[in-house]
């Protein structure tokens, strides 16, 4: 009995399809955080939601850390 390996372009194209699905998870989430993010700053914040929006854009995970330790008013 001969077992067959899977062609290299078979394998390339997997690769490449799980790369692409997960690169646009990323972009999701990145996305939700964002809107996250200024949504939450216009209702619990006094500091412009519209720069928290930009600070979490660019630096996703820090600057959503970032937000909910110190964009967020103490209630």
């Amino acid at each position: 009995m001969i077992i067959r390996m899977p062609s290299p372009v078979l394998l390339q194209s997997a690769a490449a399809g799980l790369f692409v699905f997960f690169g646009l998870l990323l972009l999701i989430v990145g996305v939700v955080l964002v809107v996250w993010t200024y949504r939450d700053a216009q209702q619990n914040s006094s500091q412009s939601a519209s720069l928290w929006a930009i600070v979490v854009f660019l630096a996703p995970l820090l600057g959503f850390v970032l937000y909910l330790l110190l964009g967020r008013d103490k209630r």
